[in-house]
């Protein structure tokens, strides 16, 4: 009961954090954070784009940081297979409906209002817009480790599918 209400009151101001920094955020070009170069990119759908909005040090948790981030699915877009590392996330959908499954769980469809949490270590092996025409968009709120990436993707392999784990 108190990890339920701790993750929504992360979540809670994660969403108002993220919606305060988006409203000063309007001018700045969209990062490119931690995006695969093109050339190592082997698929053939779009995929999305990860844009950090606000990073801060947890001051009364040492060590931890505090990383709001805008992800945008194109229609028919996914996400390779990756891993966050010790970050807890929780994903939360802005619009449009995205398709999420962790390793060793069932696939869900996630729908706008609605949101997933993530454990540290989790390997997310699938990650996609549902539709071929209408964009999705998530807010991502990760708490990780200070220093460390937000998104290690999969190394690339021969004859598997980013939809296979």
């Amino acid at each position: 009961m108190i990890g339920m209400r701790i993750t929504g009151g992360v979540l809670a101001a994660g969403i108002a954090a993220t919606a305060i920094a988006c409203s000063t955020a309007a001018d700045r070009t969209p990062a490119t954070a931690q995006a695969a170069p093109a050339a190592a990119v082997a698929s053939p759908r779009p995929t999305e784009t990860l844009t950090p909005i606000l990073e801060q040090p947890l001051t009364n948790v040492n060590g931890k940081t505090f990383t709001s981030a805008i992800v945008d699915f194109p229609p028919g877009s996914h996400a390779l297979p990756h891993r966050h590392g010790a970050a807890f996330v929780y994903a939360y959908v802005l619009e449009g409906t995205v398709r999420s499954r962790l390793a060793g769980q069932q696939a869900h469809e996630y729908h706008q209002g609605q949101y997933w949490v993530e454990p540290p270590g989790a390997h997310h092996v699938l990650t996609e817009n549902t539709s071929a025409t209408k964009p999705a968009k998530l807010l991502v709120i990760f708490i990780s480790n200070t220093g460390d990436r937000l998104k290690t993707e999969d190394a690339p392999t021969q004859g598997t599918s980013s939809t296979t784990g």
